[in-house]
């Protein structure tokens, strides 16, 4: 499948890949990873969709950041390059949360939500040791400290689980770059999906898994609560890496809540 170079607003490039038929479904990434997080799910929803996975800015193999960036621009750029006005977006983490931004934004461009252990902008978050010691790794630019901090919070399952061998390299490759694209992302204030969660129109898939952060299982269980009609579903044997720990039953949610009868999974 060849690789995709789409021009970034403001400069640079975004990588992507695209194949398969059907509705259009775009899959977006966590921060500190890139797009073979989906590696494991995207073959399956080919064989019903059409699936466009790209690199977020500075991440994997879409071009470092110059000057200030906005995610949900990206997204834009993303979908008005393949000629999509409107698509279902899948979105993992940082992907699920520039997912739930840009519904609020261009409610008429999204067709479904999956929100995957994913965060919200707009909410507050507890403090702890571990947490307080990853968010001063990313301020201090210590990579090492950084990718060591997201494998012990984030990928807690470990380098034996499945999917662990791809995890650590991803979040080692992806450190730096995070720490780099960060400086340059465009945070504005007026971005609070928190507050908004009963305007989302699209119909909403919440997962997370029973591993992950717990945080991350209470932001599932307010948008399952606040997103009007949004389903929610809790993976066994998975943290934040999902898509690599369990990739059979997140593929099997997802193909019932695109498909246009959007069966209600066993």
């Amino acid at each position: 499948m060849p690789d995709i170079r789409i021009p970034a607003p403001g400069g640079g490039s975004l990588w992507a890949e695209r194949g398969g038929t059907g509705n259009p479904v775009v899959l977006l990434h966590g921060a500190g990873m890139d797009s073979r997080l989906w590696d494991a799910v995207a073959p399956v929803l080919r064989a019903h969709h059409d699936v466009i996975r790209y690199d977020a800015r500075g991440l994997g193999q879409s071009s470092r950041p110059e000057q200030p960036f906005s995610d949900t621009e990206d997204l834009r750029a993303v979908l008005d390059h393949f000629g999509l006005r409107r698509a279902a977006l899948v979105g993992l983490s940082m992907g699920g949360e520039t997912s739930l931004d840009f519904a609020l934004a261009h409610p008429d461009r999204v067709t479904e939500l999956a929100l995957v252990g994913t965060s919200v902008s707009g909410h507050v978050w507890p403090h702890d040791a571990r947490t307080s010691a990853y968010a001063a790794a990313r301020h201090q630019g210590n990579a090492s400290s950084l990718a060591r901090l997201e494998l012990s919070i984030w990928a807690s399952m470990g380098r034996a689980a499945p999917g662990g061998e791809l995890i650590q390299e991803m979040v080692e490759q992806n450190a730096a770059r995070r720490i780099t694209s960060e400086r340059y992302f465009a945070h504005t204030p007026d971005r609070d999906a928190a507050s908004r969660l009963g305007h989302i129109t699209a119909p909403t898939l919440v997962v997370h898994g029973d591993r992950d952060h717990p945080e991350i299982a209470a932001i599932a269980e307010r948008l399952t609560a606040e997103i009007p009609d949004a389903q929610g579903h809790v993976v066994p044997d998975a943290d934040h890496y999902l898509p690599l720990r369990t990739p059979e039953r997140l593929t099997e949610l997802l193909l019932a809540h695109l498909s246009p009868q959007r069966r209600e999974p066993v």
